[in-house]
C-alpha cells in the first residue's frame, strides 16, 4: 500500500487567520532603495490597525515578526528575513488635521505629511519633506533634518505591543534621543499626533522648497541609496570624518561610498547587500584608523547573510 505523502506545513499554515494578505518567500529587495536584500519568510499587508492587531495577537510566540515601511534607511541582508515581515500600507496612511495639529498614520510618507501641513496651513512640519520613509521609521528612529526632529513635534504616538493591544505614548514616554526613541523593539508604531504651529500655506512652501533644493544639491538623492550611514558622533559630522579618512569613492564590490556626500553608501548597479555592508564596516575602520572615533550605523541592518556556498569534490 503507497503511503501518504507527507505535508511539510509552511509558516502561513502556522499564522491566524487575517483580512490582509500574506506572500510567502517574498522579494524585498525591489522595495528597498538599496534595491538589494533577499526575501521575507512570510510578508504580510494587513488591512488596518485591527487587522494587525488581531494577527498579533493570534500568531504563535515564536514568530519572529520584523517591521519595515518604505525602506529607505534599511540594509536587507541577502539570506533574507526569517519569520514575517509586516509592511504597513493603505490602512495607515490617513492623515486628519485639526487646528494646529495633524493625526497621520504610522505608513504615511514623511513628504506626504509634510504637503498634508502645507495644505491645513501647520507649520513645523516641514523638515519632514527632507526626510525619506514613513511617520513609523521616523519615530523610531527619532529622524530629523533641517534644524528640527520629531521629539519637537510629536504630541503622542499609538503603538501596538506583542499582544495587539494599542499603548498611547506621550513624548516623554518615547523617550527620545539622538535618532533613537526607547520604546520596545518588538512594538508596532501605527499612528501619531503631531503638533505644528499655525502658518501661511505659501510661506510654508517656500521652506520646502528651500529643503528640496539643499537635497537636491548636497545629496545623492538620484542614486540607489539608504540616506545617512552613519550617526553624527557628538560634536563631529560623519560624512568630515569619512572624508578625512579617505574614503570618499571608495568601493567593495558594487557597493561606493557616494563622491558627492560621503555619508552616503550607493549601489552602483550590481551590489549585494554583504558590498554595502562591508564597505560601511570598512568606513568604520579607517575612521577609527584615523580620529579615534567609532562611528555607529544610523541604516537599519536587518534579516541574515546568504548562506556561503561550500565547494566539494566531484
Amino acid at each position: 500500500m503507497m503511503a501518504a505523502l507527507q505535508h511539510t506545513p509552511h509558516l502561513i499554515d502556522r499564522l491566524p487567520a487575517v483580512r490582509g494578505r500574506y506572500s510567502a518567500n517574498a522579494a524585498l529587495a525591489q522595495v528597498t532603495w538599496f534595491q538589494v536584500g533577499g526575501p521575507a519568510e512570510v510578508l504580510f499587508r494587513p488591512a488596518d490597525v485591527n487587522d494587525l492587531a488581531a494577527f498579533l495577537a493570534g500568531k504563535p510566540a515564536d514568530v519572529p515578526v520584523t517591521v519595515i515601511g518604505v525602506a529607505s534607511n534599511l540594509l536587507i541582508r541577502d539570506g533574507g528575513i526569517p519569520g514575517v515581515v509586516v509592511r504597513l500600507g493603505r490602512g495607515f496612511v490617513d492623515m486628519t488635521p485639526e487646528g494646529d495639529r495633524l493625526h497621520v498614520g504610522a505608513g504615511a510618507l514623511d513628504a506626504n505629511v509634510a504637503l498634508a501641513a502645507r495644505g491645513a496651513g501647520i507649520a513645523g512640519l516641514e523638515f519632514l519633506s527632507g526626510i525619506p520613509g514613513t511617520i513609523g521609521g521616523a519615530l523610531r528612529m527619532n529622524a530629523g533634518a533641517y534644524g528640527s526632529e520629531m521629539k519637537d513635534v510629536v504630541v503622542s504616538a499609538l503603538a501596538l505591543d506583542t499582544k495587539g493591544e494599542r499603548q498611547r505614548l506621550t513624548n516623554q514616554a518615547l523617550g527620545f534621543t539622538y535618532r533613537h526613541c526607547t520604546v520596545a523593539e518588538d512594538w508596532i508604531f501605527v499612528g501619531a499626533e503631531l503638533r505644528g504651529r499655525v502658518g501661511d500655506p505659501a510661506n510654508i512652501q517656500k521652506k520646502m522648497d528651500d529643503i528640496a533644493s539643499k537635497r537636491e544639491s548636497t545629496q545623492p538623492v538620484r542614486t540607489r541609496t539608504g540616506g545617512s550611514t552613519f550617526a553624527n558622533p557628538e560634536g563631529h559630522k560623519a560624512w568630515e570624518l569619512i572624508d578625512k579618512a579617505g574614503c570618499r569613492g571608495m568601493k567593495v564590490g558594487g557597493a561606493m561610498v557616494s563622491d558627492k556626500h560621503t555619508n552616503f553608501l550607493i549601489n552602483t548597479g550590481a551590489a549585494t547587500a554583504a558590498d554595502i555592508e562591508a564597505l560601511g564596516e570598512e568606513v568604520r575602520r579607517r575612521v577609527f584608523d584615523t580620529s579615534g572615533i567609532v562611528l555607529e550605523w544610523e541604516i537599519r541592518r536587518i534579516g541574515v547573510p546568504a548562506p556561503e556556498m561550500s565547494g566539494g569534490d566531484a
